[in-house]
């Protein structure tokens, strides 16, 4: 269902902020080996510096000790699409549609506002690029995170880690274009 209504303001100014970009073409994603660890250079890809978890998880990708949470990264989300391609469910494969309404955790960057302690909703980006946060990102290198009642979050330059239920749900801007296809109901940030 997409998202209406006055709460998803604030997330939608944020959205077309960081899409936007700041006019740096983005450099080409960097491949990391999966048993590598490396250390993320500044404005670098956590995803490539925090690789996923071995032992259960590579077995069946959930950590049956964390009670069936799952470590996910941007790059199990990413879609086969280009830049500017219209989004349509068809295109979501089967490994991201079977993420719907688990528990996860993701790591990435708290894309900054205007507040910086108790924040309740925010956007959580793939990387920083030491910019304004990525020229023009595509649409599977965000997520809306809404924090549960009672929960919230304080603003970070470092990476993150945010565990909560995953979910498909499209947000629109007033054009009616994609500004984000993932949000999260955030349980807990680190």
């Amino acid at each position: 269902m997409p998202l209406r209504g006055k709460h998803c303001l604030p997330i939608v100014s944020l959205c077309a902020a960081w899409l936007a970009g700041c006019g740096a073409p983005a450099p080409p994603p960097a491949a990391a080996p999966a048993a590598a660890v490396r250390q993320p250079a500044a404005g670098g890809d956590v995803a490539a510096a925090h690789p996923q978890a071995v032992g259960d998880q590579a077995a069946g990708g959930l950590d049956k000790a964390a009670g069936g949470l799952r470590d996910i990264s941007f790059d199990d989300v990413k879609l086969d699409m280009q830049k500017g391609d219209p989004f349509t469910r068809a295109v979501l494969p089967s490994r991201v549609t079977a993420l719907e309404n688990t528990r996860v955790r993701i790591r990435g960057y708290i894309l900054p506002s205007f507040q910086q302690t108790g924040l309740t909703q925010f956007v959580l980006v793939r990387d920083n690029m030491e910019c304004c946060f990525g020229p023009g990102a595509a649409l599977h290198d965000c997520v809306v995170v809404r924090m549960l009642p009672g929960k919230t979050a304080a603003f970070s330059i470092r990476p993150v880690a945010v565990t909560g239920r995953f979910r498909v749900e499209e947000l629109r801007g007033p054009d009616g274009r994609h500004l984000a296809i993932y949000s999260m109901d955030g349980e807990q940030v680190q």
